[in-house]
C-alpha cells in the first residue's frame, strides 16, 4: 500500500523520508497549508515579554518555527523560562531552534496520546497562580489547554505564529489525490489532523465512496472525523515513528 502523508508540506517530506528509509511506499499530499501572518508586531511583542513569563506553550511544530523565525537577533532561550510541548515534533523543533532540552516540558514517553490533555498532567502539579505564560499557535484552535492555566490562576496570552489555509495542489499532488480516489485499496491515508480531513473532503466531490478506503489516525478525535467521512477501516496510532510502521506493515498485503 502506498502512505499518502498529508501533514502540513515541510512535516510531510519529513515523514514521507523517513517511511522511505523503512521500505514503504510514501508520498507526500499536504492537505494543510501553513502561511505568515499579516502582522507580525505581536510576535515582536511576545518576544519581549517571553523573559518575564514563566512558560512558553507551543501548540505545534508549525508554531515554534514560525514563532522562532521572528526572534531577535542574539536573543536566547531565558534560563527562567520553562517551553512546552505536546509531542516528539514540537519538541525536535524547539530543541532545533536553540530552546535546551532540559527546559522543555513534554507529556510522558508513555502517554497513551501526545495532546493538550496528556501535557496538562506534566504540568498541573505547578503553582500557576499569577505566573505569566505564552501560548503561541496558529489562528484558532483548541482553547482546552489555555482553559486549564487559567482556571489554575495563570495570566495567558495567546499569540498568533502562523496560519493555516487551504491546500492548493500541484499537478502532480492532483494526480496522487485521483489516483488513490482511483484505487482506494492500494493507498493508506495518514491523517494527523482534523482540519486535513475537511480540506480533503473539500476535494472531492460530496458523492464520493468512501467506504473502500483506509486510514490511520493519530488521535482518537481525528479516527471519529475519518470515520465521520465514511472511511470504515481506520487504524489509530500515536504519531511515534515506530508506532506508526509497525500499524503500517500490520495491514500491508
Amino acid at each position: 500500500m502506498r502512505v499518502i502523508v498529508t501533514r502540513p508540506a515541510a512535516q510531510a517530506a519529513e515523514w514521507v523520508g523517513l517511511l522511505r528509509a523503512q521500505g514503504l511506499d510514501a508520498v507526500a499530499l499536504p492537505l494543510i497549508g501553513i502561511a505568515a501572518i499579516d502582522d507580525p508586531e505581536p510576535l515582536a511583542a511576545a518576544w519581549q515579554a517571553l523573559p518575564h513569563c514563566r512558560l512558553a506553550m507551543f501548540v505545534s511544530a508549525n508554531a515554534a518555527q514560525h514563532f522562532f523565525a521572528h526572534r531577535p537577533a542574539g536573543q536566547t532561550w531565558p534560563a527562567s523560562v520553562q517551553a512546552a510541548s505536546p509531542g516528539p515534533g514540537t519538541t525536535q523543533a524547539l530543541v532545533a531552534s536553540g530552546v535546551p532540552a532540559d527546559a522543555i516540558v513534554e507529556p510522558a514517553a508513555d502517554a497513551a496520546q501526545f495532546d493538550s490533555e496528556a501535557l496538562w498532567l506534566r504540568l498541573q502539579t505547578q503553582d500557576w497562580r499569577a505566573a505569566g505564560v505564552l501560548v503561541v499557535r496558529g489562528e484558532g484552535g483548541r482553547e482546552w489547554l489555555i482553559d486549564r492555566l487559567v482556571e489554575a490562576g495563570a495570566h495567558v496570552t495567546p499569540v498568533v505564529s502562523y496560519r493555516r489555509v487551504a491546500p492548493h495542489l500541484s499537478a502532480g499532488e492532483q494526480a496522487v489525490l485521483q489516483t488513490a480516489l482511483a484505487a482506494p485499496e492500494q493507498h493508506l491515508w495518514f491523517f494527523s489532523s482534523s482540519e486535513a480531513i475537511g480540506n480533503l473532503a473539500s476535494l472531492v466531490a460530496p458523492t464520493h465512496e468512501w467506504s473502500r478506503a483506509v486510514a490511520l489516525a493519530t488521535h482518537p478525535r481525528i479516527a471519529a472525523r475519518a470515520r465521520q467521512l465514511g472511511i470504515a477501516c481506520v487504524l489509530e496510532s500515536r504519531p511515534a515513528l515506530n508506532e506508526v510502521i509497525a500499524c503500517i506493515q500490520s495491514i500491508r498485503p
